[in-house]
């Protein structure tokens, strides 16, 4: 098969999350023990750290991969979703698994998967744990796809265990309230390992992670209560400055105000790191602070794609994103004539939350992503109405972000977003040669 050829397969054959929600969603942990067991144990071959939580937990796992890789360890990073390339969910030292290889585990095993019939996701945590060991990495950071109590990752038994927050998301699987949501998130934690929390909301959230700690007789640090940040300022070209207790200043080259919590639990997992006896230098933690994006392959979060009119995308999608952004966006529209906001949703979010908290004063360009997930825009253009919210519908992402780049002034701010499909369609067309800023 060509490389092409085993994309179709997997997104065919196997049923894909990303694509149609819920129907793709197998709980259980059943099939990634038996892939394990069929692939030798892989995953038993390095030393890893398993990253949880509904919001923060690909920048915190990109910025922790970062830091290893500065600091000369091989550092494999398993995320999800893509946004462009499928292999951008596979990396060692920043650099994506190869086509080849792809192809290959495909067709080796691939009489086994078809008896056993296991999610995509499955599927390709087994074969991020088999690359990683066949490239012989020091450290792998292992997000949670979906919850963790049940999530296909949670075969691993890591060094750390990190939850950055709880949000209400994916409610119609992991349960409707904070409580319940930290119950499937706490379900990462293992015996005698050492966990970090990042934000927890309220006292329900805070109790659930206690008791099951304790539990587990498992070490647990709150990053809220950790003195990792003396002082934080924010400068002109969007970077943060932090003042860091343990390694002086850091320029963080992620915006967005959720940076400053997702930095906290970062800081505070490097601690706990280093009193584990992993050698990370100062000059290591700034250096991957400063070039997270160059080191591991980060898009989307609050990523700008071009200067004039400046246009900025982040695949914040649930209302726990919404709330940091809606003030990001509030701050930064203070700079601009005009906000023009390029928005679509996927169906099983909670849309009227998020519309809620998205700018009145705004001009919009409702779309929708090419996924099957993705809610139609007149529909959700609708629905964007009733929050008063006004603009035009635009039946792809290149209509609407065209639109947009075709009626601002060079001044104004163009905004893509509200769901990470949204902003997987737009990036292209910033990247081709061809693309919509020569047009």
């Amino acid at each position: 098969m060509t490389y092409e050829e085993t994309l179709h397969y997997l997104y065919t054959s196997i049923p894909v999350f990303q694509h149609i929600g819920g129907d793709a969603y197998k709980p259980g942990l059943d099939r990634s023990l038996a892939l394990d067991k069929q692939l030798g144990f892989p995953q038993q071959a390095y030393k890893k750290i398993h990253v949880a939580g509904t919001n923060g937990k690909g920048s915190t796992s990109h910025l922790l991969a970062a830091i290893l890789q500065a600091s000369g360890y091989k550092t494999g990073l398993y995320t999800s979703p893509h946004l462009v390339d499928f292999r951008e969910r596979i990396r060692v030292n920043g650099k994506m698994i190869s086509e080849e290889y792809v192809i290959d585990f495909v067709e080796h095993h691939r009489p086994f998967f078809e008896s056993l019939q296991p999610s995509f996701f499955e599927l390709t945590s087994s074969l991020a744990f088999d690359y990683f060991r066949s490239e012989k990495v020091d450290f792998a950071i292992i997000e949670v796809g979906l919850g963790g109590r049940l999530d296909s990752t949670n075969i691993i038994t890591p060094e750390l265990s990190i939850i950055t927050n709880i949000s209400l998301d994916h409610t119609q699987y992991l349960g409707k309230t904070p409580e319940a949501i930290a119950f499937e998130k706490a379900g990462i934690i293992k015996s005698g390992v050492p966990v970090v929390i990042g934000e927890c909301g309220n006292e329900g959230v805070k109790h659930v992670f206690v008791e099951k700690a304790k539990e587990l007789n498992a070490p647990i640090l709150f990053a809220e209560k950790e003195d990792v940040l003396q002082r934080t300022s924010l400068t002109d070209n969007g970077q943060w400055i932090y003042l860091s207790t343990d390694f002086g200043q850091i320029t963080g080259e992620l915006g967005g105000a959720v940076q400053i919590h997702n930095t906290r639990t970062v800081l505070t997992a490097v601690r706990l790191l280093r009193d584990l006896g992993v050698v990370i230098s100062p000059d290591a933690v700034k250096e991957a602070f400063a070039h997270v994006v160059e080191l591991t392959g980060l898009m989307g979060r609050w990523q700008t794609m071009q200067e004039s009119p400046l246009v900025i995308c982040d695949t914040g999608h649930n209302i726990g994103g919404w709330e940091y952004l809606s003030v990001q966006l509030k701050e930064k529209q203070k700079n601009h004539p005009s906000l023009r906001m390029v928005v679509g949703m996927v169906d099983d979010k909670d849309i009227n939350g998020v519309l809620s908290l998205m700018p009145k004063d705004a001009i919009y360009y409702f779309t929708q992503a090419s996924i099957k997930r993705a809610m139609p825009v007149d529909s959700f253009a609708e629905m964007a109405h009733k929050h008063g919210l006004e603009g035009s519908n635009y039946p792809t992402v290149e209509e609407a972000v065209q639109a947009a780049l075709t009626d601002a002034d060079p001044a104004d701010l163009v905004f893509i977003g509200g769901s990470s499909f949204i902003v997987a369609d737009a990036i292209p067309l910033f990247s081709n040669s061809n693309n919509l800023i020569n047009n």
